[in-house]
């Protein structure tokens, strides 16, 4: 019998009449078949490693399969894990699906709405028109902010926690989205960067400066365009500090540790000791835009939602 074979035998260690696996121990088994290595899967759930391989060994008992191998110093799955793979994605994607449809029932049957937004959002005009005429015409209905950040943005949509969002594109491909407004990106720089000193700049004078990294939770082309990765001269982006919202950006630049775009409205709506803002000529602009999981365009609250949206912006055009 080969070593791979060996991996592969059930567990002699499964408790007789153990439960069925948990839906948290099938999400944490996803998020290891992703990074494959235990410290980078627990970081992410910000969990213990000792914590997240304990829930690991927990699944396989209950399973009474090894799904991991860990004899290397590079995790891998085992042909058990592999081949549980996809049914333990689609048990947690059903669960997920299944909580989303709840949440979303339960808050049309109590006439509430809950409108997610990231930093400065819900102080822009656009959206205070939108939310101004939904109360006017649904005056009973209750409407709850609710305030996102890099990490859960999009996450927040697709789960069901918010039922449309107030945010800044571009977007996975499950969320759809209204464009409301554009502006301008600018560049913010520490206050003693010697570029401060300059009215406008171009990508190129940025090249050798140091970027704030955006959650690797984020989606891929939402982090590429607010670090305006990849730059016009192929000079690949240097990433610094990991930050998960505005707080954290100007933070990180304010201690001169790194620089980060912003739209250009963050010049009235985040002035800070240590902070300065440049326009940057060849930086394209961004925009603001109501969003929606794909899936629910049609429910009621959202549906109604989105014309008003359009309501407001033919009025405003």
């Amino acid at each position: 019998m080969t070593a791979d074979d060996d991996r592969d035998l059930p567990l002699q260690r499964t408790v007789k009449g153990a439960s069925d696996p948990s839906v948290h121990q099938l999400r944490l088994f996803l998020v290891l078949a992703e990074e494959l290595h235990f410290g980078r899967a627990a970081a992410r759930l910000f969990m213990s490693q000792p914590a997240f391989s304990k829930q690991i060994r927990a699944l396989e008992e209950r399973l009474g399969l090894q799904l991991v191998d860990r004899t290397s110093r590079a995790v891998d799955l085992t042909s058990s894990g592999r081949a549980l793979l996809p049914e333990a994605r689609a048990v947690a994607e059903a669960m997920a699906n299944l909580r989303q449809v709840a949440r979303s029932r339960s808050r049309e049957t109590a006439g509430r709405v809950v409108i997610g937004t990231v930093s400065a959002e819900p102080a822009m005009p656009h959206t205070n028109a939108i939310l101004d005429e939904l109360h006017k015409r649904h005056p009973e209905l209750v409407i709850e902010m609710r305030s996102l950040n890099f990490i859960n943005q999009y996450q927040a949509l697709s789960c069901g926690d918010v039922d449309v969002a107030f945010l800044r594109p571009p977007a996975p491909d499950h969320i759809q989205s209204l464009h409301l407004l554009e502006e301008p990106r600018v560049v913010c720089l520490p206050a003693n960067d010697p570029l401060a000193a300059e009215d406008t700049l171009t990508l190129a004078h940025l090249s050798d400066r140091t970027m704030v990294t955006m959650s690797p939770e984020s989606p891929q082309v939402w982090r590429d365009f607010w670090t305006a990765s990849p730059r016009p001269d192929n000079v690949p982006v240097k990433y610094g500090p990991l930050t998960f919202d505005v707080e954290g950006v100007l933070h990180a630049i304010a201690r001169g540790q790194a620089i980060g775009f912003l739209p250009a409205s963050a010049r009235d709506f985040y002035p800070r000791p240590g902070v300065v803002y440049r326009d940057v000529v060849d930086l394209s602009p961004c925009s603001m835009a109501l969003t929606w999981f794909a899936a629910n365009r049609d429910r009621p609250v959202v549906s109604e939602i989105r014309q008003i949206a359009r309501t407001v912006l033919r009025s405003q055009n």
